[in-house]
């Protein structure tokens, strides 16, 4: 087995940079032949991806965080755009690691590279975004309106590091929340009116928080979760219970499952997948759960 390496330096606020020596240990102690490819700004990796993928590579290693891993997922989808992927490892030396939590792979990058050894597969779901002028796909969660905004404050603060950065983006959020007025329509149901929150989720957990609890990454559906216009204070009260996995339990949240979600927003949402920004002002969206679009190399 031939594998292609696509690592992200920056991930873990350049932490990964300094594990690009014990990747490559990793990997010759169990005698897998591989390239490695180092990225040096956006959406490299999924250039690089799609480029393994067409030429013969018999796996593409994500080593990285989860924007890492969306990159390359994007890349390996758009090289078999109408059948399975090429086999995907993951060596997770990003912060969260959110998917490959849910997923169950090690974290040790020793143990990571001996999964991808043993070659074991199996099939999981991946999410497709379809805007006017793009289709992106996610493997993880992808959410307009209030969950992004949070994400382009947080973007905007540069004198703030480490966890204070993220509760000052929220502080800033909820005060400048204002509502969205959305039309969603899905699997047998819909809603109309003004929008807070709308979370699609193909694992429990984004962010290092358990959005979905309840989520399946091979259930051939999406998880989501929606909150209408509430008060500032009933918007604390379901950010506190998320923090708890009961927020799906609010009065004022609804939680499904769909295979498609459709949006029509006035004025247009921000919309983020897999933590990257894809649109600042989306006025139509739709979303399709792809199963079993990914190979995924497993335990």
């Amino acid at each position: 087995m031939k594998v292609k390496i696509i690592l992200n330096p920056y991930a873990n606020r350049w932490g990964a940079k300094g594990k690009i020596a014990a990747v490559e240990a990793a990997f010759t102690a169990v005698n897998l032949p591989y390239d490695l490819a180092v990225t040096d700004k956006p959406r490299d990796g999924t250039d690089a991806a799609r480029n393994a993928a067409l030429n013969g590579y018999d796996a593409v290693v994500a080593a990285g965080g989860d924007g890492a891993i969306s990159e390359i997922v994007n890349g390996l989808i758009q090289a078999n755009p109408d059948a399975p992927t090429v086999p995907l490892g993951i060596v997770p030396i990003g912060s969260a690691n959110d998917f490959s939590k849910m997923v169950h792979l090690p974290d040790d990058i020793a143990a990571a590279a001996q999964v991808i050894a043993a070659g074991k597969t199996r099939q999981v779901d991946a999410g497709e975004i379809r805007l006017p002028d793009q289709v992106h796909y996610f493997l993880n969660n992808s959410a307009v309106a209030m969950e992004p905004m949070i994400t382009l404050e947080h973007i905007k603060i540069t004198r703030i590091s480490g966890e204070m950065r993220y509760y000052v983006a929220l502080l800033k959020g909820i005060i400048k929340l204002k509502a969205w007025q959305m039309r969603l329509t899905w699997d047998g149901g819909g809603y109309e009116g003004p929008t807070y929150l709308l979370s699609l989720c193909n694992s429990p957990r984004t962010g290092g928080f358990m959005m979905a609890p309840g989520a399946e990454v091979d259930d051939g559906l999406f998880d989501f979760v929606l909150a209408p216009e509430v008060s500032k204070g009933t918007v604390v009260a379901i950010l506190l219970r998320l923090l708890r996995g009961t927020h799906i339990h609010h009065a004022k949240v609804t939680f499904g499952r769909t295979s498609r979600l459709t949006i029509e927003s006035r004025p247009g949402t921000p919309i983020h997948a897999d933590g990257e920004i894809l649109r600042e002002a989306a006025t139509a969206v739709t979303y399709q759960l792809l199963p079993g679009k990914i190979t995924l190399l497993t335990p």
